[in-house]
């Protein structure tokens, strides 16, 4: 299970920093009270960006790792929710998906492109539309797109900072701005349920 780390940093400065070194939980989320067996279980690597890893946890008792995520990261998905937000960006400002696939995914065949660039689309105006409902005066006037969004705030990238705005919200909402998890998982590496049937394409960037 993912939990938020609140950093404020970029995701060069978290690696440059080695800012997973600083993660720390002061108690199983499952037994606050303790007893559990509870204890550090290393780090794992994000594959991108590179250099990047993050802290986890695991509960014996609770058969459940627990690992803590920085804000600058996207969750469920390969690299950080800026690179993420852009590709929304694209999508929200071409004159269609197919046009912002070709555009974002030149390396790989049309179809594949396109759902890569759905999940991403789909996956955060989900997010951004429950959120608006769940604060509608902290965004009244706000559509849930990502334009929109920056206006709103007046930030260029917004949804890193989201997630602190958002932060009680964040297990009910779906990644990779939210953190969520899929059905049935029982920790980071188990197998998230997939939005589009079919493969996902190959990472261009890991």
């Amino acid at each position: 299970m993912q939990l938020r780390f609140a950093t404020g940093l970029t995701s060069e400065s978290y690696v440059s920093r080695q800012a997973w070194r600083e993660a720390s939980l002061a108690h199983c989320p499952l037994h606050p009270t303790g007893g559990c067996g509870w204890a550090r279980h290393g780090t794992y690597a994000r594959v991108h960006p590179a250099g990047a890893r993050v802290a986890r946890w695991y509960c014996p008792r609770g058969h459940r790792t627990f690992s803590l995520l920085p804000d600058c990261l996207a969750a469920r998905l390969p690299g950080t929710l800026e690179e993420v937000e852009q590709v929304v960006v694209v999508a929200e400002q071409a004159k269609s998906l197919e046009a912002a696939a070709d555009r974002l995914r030149p390396d790989i065949d049309l179809p594949g492109a396109m759902r890569w660039v759905r999940r991403r689309v789909k996956a955060i105006h989900g997010a951004l539309t429950t959120l608006l409902g769940l604060l509608p005066e902290r965004f009244l006037g706000c559509l849930p797109r990502v334009v929109s969004l920056r206006e709103h705030l007046a930030l260029a990238h917004p949804l890193p900072v989201l997630r602190e705005i958002a932060a009680p919200f964040l297990p009910g909402l779906a990644p990779p701005l939210g953190l969520c998890p899929p059905p049935g998982a029982g920790g980071e590496h188990a197998r998230s349920h997939q939005q589009y049937p079919g493969p996902d394409p190959p990472r261009s960037s890991g």
